[in-house]
């Protein structure tokens, strides 16, 4: 298929057009770099496309579904997406988190609200949270990306001390109430790390920080919409998007004097293979790769009937019961197994969103975490646990859709085994991902960059691990060189 409107050999080509392809492309083509993004599926976005995989009229999230870090994302903050279609939704709280006595702890925008509703708990809450919530801006712009020297030193050191720990320690260390360490259970569960495992706190603080900086919203319409915008934001710079082209060797790109990869380690050695050294190969073969999830998506004939009200006050709901059951859930899929009673991470975009299901009719999503490739069948184990805090879910349930480890893969091959995080973020690999490099986007091969979650500042949909890539290639570009690297004959 040919580049139209492109050089014989473009500054840089990206190859996916996920969140981060889409952003390393867009900060490329601001410098006024021609760019030419490759995409396998017929459709961009990645991990942020929306489709109707269940009835007619029915919109379901595939992948990401909940944005905070996208609205918190130093470098999305600074694009006009707006003007491309992009409307963010805002429900009146980020998250809500039942309970078996039928409350629900709710994290509200405000932190002083947050803390009213953790009973003994709530001094400490305001604690840990007010000098963080004061500080937002200037620890996000200094904690998403790579390793390096913060402007702001005092509240870096601040949330430091805080979140280099595990979830679990940061919850027991700080409360002694049972609702407070839920809500910190809860958020620490994004990590996909067990509870007790470093530094599962920092993603905790980070994403109630969100909340309460930003909110939890969500695009109207979709996750596509996020995607579109980035699109149509891109093509008006000059930048182009080829769908249905999929990259199985350096000899299927264009010639371009730069390639970006938004594609994890074993994606990049499968298509550069004997371009990189062989001691780079070897230590990308030792990426380590985390659980996966199952996930369904149901369309309901009415919205589910939680018994905590507070719960239908927020599009994202943490299903899961206290500190302890989370805890021990986690646990369990490290290990291998699948919990009776899993950790289940749900959304109901239609409540605030009446584009998501016909009239009268609602949409939800969820999933839970599984062992790394796991074909277990969860569907069972996820409804009863919303069944547990929503009693008559199950009757409301019209159509379902599910995806297992495999389809999850067969979706996104960034998904290997199911890890959507592209890659375990523990101590060993959260700084030094995909690699231990100053800098962890470029490769040792001439013109050869990563930028997915597999860099720096790992998963989630914020743009900034292809951010930092394009900064890299900006400067390997900007040194003169001439020659195409992809595709030089």
């Amino acid at each position: 298929m040919p580049t139209t409107g492109l050089p014989a050999a473009s500054d840089a080509v990206v190859v996916g057009s996920g969140p981060n392809g889409l952003a390393a492309a867009v900060a490329l083509a601001r410098a006024g770099r021609s760019v030419l993004v490759l995409e396998a599926a017929d459709v961009p976005g990645g991990g942020c496309r929306s489709e109707a995989l269940t009835l007619p009229g029915f919109v379901h999230d595939t992948c990401s579904a909940i944005h905070p870090m996208a609205v918190a994302s130093p470098f999305f903050r600074t694009l006009p997406l707006a003007d491309f279609g992009l409307d963010w939704v805002h429900p009146p709280a980020p998250l809500a988190h039942p309970l078996d006595d039928g409350s629900a702890v709710v994290l509200e925008r405000s932190v002083a609200d947050t803390a009213a509703g953790l009973g003994p708990d709530a001094r400490a809450y305001r604690r840990l949270m007010d000098p963080l919530a004061a500080a937002a801006d200037g620890l996000f712009a200094d904690l998403l990306g790579p390793f390096r020297l913060p402007r702001r030193p005092v509240a870096a050191a601040r949330f430091g001390l805080r979140a280099f720990r595990s979830a679990g320690g940061l919850a027991e260390a700080w409360f002694g109430g049972e609702r407070a360490k839920a809500l910190i259970a809860g958020l620490g569960c994004h990590a996909v790390l067990p509870l007790e495992q470093r530094p599962g706190a920092a993603i905790a603080l980070m994403l109630g920080l969100a909340g309460h900086a930003v909110g939890w919203p969500f695009p109207r319409g979709g996750s596509q919409k996020l995607t579109d915008a980035l699109v149509g934001y891109l093509r008006s710079l000059g930048g182009e998007v080829e769908t249905g082209r999929r990259v199985g060797s350096l000899a299927d790109l264009p010639p371009a004097r730069a390639v970006l990869f938004d594609l994890t380690p074993r994606q990049v050695v499968a298509i550069a293979g004997k371009r990189l050294p062989a001691s780079y190969r070897r230590r990308l073969g030792r990426y380590r790769y985390g659980p996966g999830v199952f996930k369904v998506d149901w369309a309901l004939g009415e919205p589910i009937p939680w018994r905590a009200a507070g719960c239908g006050r927020a599009a994202t709901v943490h299903v899961g019961g206290t500190l302890g059951e989370i805890a021990a859930a986690e646990r369990a899929v490290f290990a291998g197994d699948h919990p009776d009673r899993p950790f289940v991470l749900l959304a109901q975009h239609s409540l605030f969103d009446h584009t998501r299901a016909p009239a009268g009719k609602h949409t939800a999503w969820a999933y839970c975490h599984v062992p790394h490739g796991s074909r277990v069948d969860m569907t069972a184990a996820i409804e009863a646990q919303v069944e547990r805090f929503a009693p008559g879910f199950r009757d409301r349930i019209l159509a379902r859709h599910v995806m297992d480890t495999a389809a999850m893969e067969r979706h996104n091959a960034n998904y290997v085994g199911g890890d959507i995080g592209g890659g375990i973020a523990d101590l060993g690999q959260l700084f030094t991902r995909p690699v231990a490099r100053l800098d962890p986007y470029s490769t040792p091969a001439r013109g050869l960059f990563i930028c997915s979650s597999s860099t720096p500042p790992g998963g989630g949909v914020h743009g900034m691990c292809g951010f930092f890539a394009a900064r890299s290639a900006s400067r390997w570009l900007a040194a003169g060189r001439r020659t195409a690297v992809s595709n030089p004959t």
